[in-house]
């Protein structure tokens, strides 16, 4: 990176800095845990030498704290893939519920960009399709940061909310269904080969907006459909055709490097658990309940955890980590 001619080439010179922030994920924890060892040693001494709590005190909370940093480092180790380290691609799609499944999307949509937020990720929407009277049918975000796929993967499958439905006029309780999917961003690399002429139906329409000047007045918004597959990604976040088209690439090369995956892999395939019905019927990883009880419980770790309305907030570390270990488990 000191090199005079670095930038000459600024796509060669970004991938590089990408490379050199994932290296430094992983050194500057470790290096971290080493300076920390040291410091309990000293305040160890410290303890024989002196009377009083004072450095008792230090000592734990010093302890406390590289006891979290080695869990969070261990869990970070655990991610092995080359893709878990890098950016993702997440879906949220309504299923069975009508209007109530429609605002649980978009609730799900709120949970995760709070998360995103707090945990120091960037997300940009680059699709979606309103609701007919409230919420959304489905979103697709781009999300970027460290270990960002390595970290949301977990959250693949069918999510469940039981509550008293506020478009209910009656107050009754109502179950609705949203799936979510997480797959990684490749960047530019065709891990999957795809003849883009032969395999691949492109079709094009106007962006959706909220009207006014920001309307997209022409067919820039992108559909892929992989007819073999019948895999189908969609774009509209750019104004133009060109990165629409290029970004939905990116996308389909990740479901089908995501599919080819779950194949050889039977046991990725039961964690990720069964999206092709989302509603009853169907597999459900975890269940939102607001109505009677107050809970929200994860049926892969078989976690119950008593904070449903923080966790709809973006409180979601306990269950990414229970993720996570259960599945090195596993």
């Amino acid at each position: 990176m000191a090199a005079p001619n670095f930038w000459d080439d600024q796509e060669k010179a970004q991938e590089l800095i990408k490379e050199l922030q994932r290296l430094n994920a992983v050194i500057k924890p470790m290096q971290n845990l080493v300076t920390g060892a040291g410091d309990i040693e000293v305040l160890i001494e410290f303890a024989e030498m002196e009377e009083g709590d004072g450095s008792l005190d230090e000592l734990r909370q010093t302890v406390e704290k590289l006891s979290k940093d080695l869990e969070s480092m261990e869990l970070q180790a655990s991610m092995k893939n080359p893709e878990d380290a890098g950016n993702a691609y997440m879906t949220i799609q309504a299923g069975e519920g009508g209007t109530d499944a429609a605002d649980f999307c978009e609730m799900l949509m709120r949970m995760y960009l709070r998360w995103f937020e707090v945990n120091g990720y960037d997300a940009e929407i680059v699709d979606q399709s309103e609701g007919e009277e409230a919420g959304l049918r489905n979103v697709t975000m781009h999300v970027k940061g460290d270990y960002a796929f390595g970290y949301l993967k977990g959250e693949t499958g069918n999510h469940r909310l039981v509550r008293i439905s506020p478009f209910d006029s009656a107050g009754r309780r109502h179950t609705s269904f949203a799936a979510v999917d997480v797959i990684p961003d490749l960047g530019e690399t065709e891990v999957i080969e795809v003849d883009w002429d032969k395999d691949v139906r492109e079709d094009t329409y106007r962006s959706g907006g909220a009207g006014g000047q920001h309307v997209n007045k022409t067919d820039s918004a992108v559909r892929l459909t992989h007819l073999a597959s019948n895999v189908v990604v969609q774009c509209q976040s750019e104004r133009s055709q060109h990165k629409n088209r290029a970004a939905a690439r990116k996308m389909l090369q990740a479901k089908l490097f995501q599919i080819e995956q779950d194949k050889q892999s039977a046991a990725t395939a039961a964690r990720r658990g069964e999206k092709s019905k989302i509603g009853f019927g169907g597999q459900t990883i975890r269940h939102y309940v607001l109505q009677p009880q107050q809970f929200v419980k994860d049926d892969r770790m078989d976690l119950k955890l008593s904070n449903p309305f923080e966790i709809l907030d973006g409180d979601l570390d306990e269950l990414i980590e229970a993720y996570q270990r259960w599945s090195i488990a596993k």
